[in-house]
């Protein structure tokens, strides 16, 4: 009999222990967490519509005559003036803003992405006497305001004959974006499988085909990521070519063009060529990033998540 009763009380012990642990109730969400879900959800709407907005009056405005603008500034445009585009490209220059900023960051861009990718692969992947103190004086740099740098930049550009040539300008460009390049590209480098490393090296590779041919395209997402916001920064970088590039109007940057153009059309009234110049200036970026949006996310995620 008691080689019956032990199954049945076992059984009935197994249910009565999860018994509990089924019927444990669930928790209700706190009030100050739904709270905090419709602040930071208003907030978020609020700061859409603030940079929504503007956008879209600068667009509609850039399809509108001075005329129109001036009478009924939040108004829709009577018909699309596309010559306002042309006025732009033609007669503010935007053209040849456009072509010297993007001759400029060709190669500044391409610099910043490749010295930044090797200092912070080498940081991140290697121990050396004195990693650290590299690694903090580059996290330095960022927190160092340019407008301090303006007057040694201009001094030693000018002792060395770089002064309002597109060379020094470049460099500048690189030196100024340096820091949160490899700051950032450091932390995501510490994210790839040193697994992977080890089994090319393993296999017979060296240093620069680890680097070149391993490493930098698992680094793919903290690239495209860093590169675009490293464009955004250097395209709408104003006070160092005013700085640095001279007087001359013909060699501005795209942000001077702006400048320019909306000094001009003051004089001349042409309201509506000057909004299709800022609209001209904003097409690039915004193409860059929605081509590689899904790459930026990526990238800011990853650099995060060990």
């Amino acid at each position: 009999m008691a080689t019956d009763t032990a199954p049945g009380s076992t059984a009935e012990g197994e249910a009565s222990t999860e018994a509990p642990t089924a019927r444990t109730p669930q928790r209700a969400p706190r009030p100050e967490g739904n709270v905090l879900n419709v602040f930071s959800h208003g907030f978020l709407w609020l700061w859409a519509l603030m940079v929504i907005v503007p956008v879209v009056w600068i667009v509609m405005s850039s399809f509108k005559t001075t005329r129109e603008i001036a009478s009924d500034p939040l108004g829709l445009p009577a018909a699309p003036h596309w010559a306002n585009y042309l006025n732009a490209w033609t007669n503010g220059n935007i053209g040849g803003y456009f072509l010297n900023t993007v001759t400029v960051l060709v190669f500044s861009v391409t610099g910043t992405m490749l010295l930044g990718a090797m200092a912070a692969y080498v940081l991140a992947r290697y121990e050396f006497p004195g990693n650290r103190v590299v690694y903090f004086g580059f996290a330095a740099g960022m927190m160092f305001p340019v407008f301090l740098a303006l007057f040694p930049l201009f001094k030693t550009l000018q002792n060395v004959s770089l002064l309002n040539t597109y060379t020094g300008l470049v460099i500048v460009y690189i030196a100024y974006s340096l820091p949160f390049t490899v700051f950032f590209l450091t932390a995501f480098f510490r994210t790839l499988p040193t697994g992977v490393a080890e089994a090319a090296v393993v296999d017979g590779a060296g240093h620069y085909r680890l680097f070149f041919q391993v490493m930098l395209p698992m680094a793919k997402p903290g690239l495209v990521a860093i590169t675009i916001f490293n464009v955004i920064g250097q395209w709408n970088q104003f006070l160092l070519p005013l700085v640095l590039l001279g007087r001359n109007p013909d060699d501005a940057m795209i942000s001077q063009g702006l400048a320019n153009l909306a000094l001009r059309q003051g004089y001349e009234g042409d309201s509506g060529a000057l909004f299709a110049g800022t609209v001209l200036a904003m097409i690039p970026i915004f193409i860059a990033y929605v081509l590689f949006q899904r790459q930026i996310q990526a990238g800011l995620t990853a650099g995060a998540i060990k």
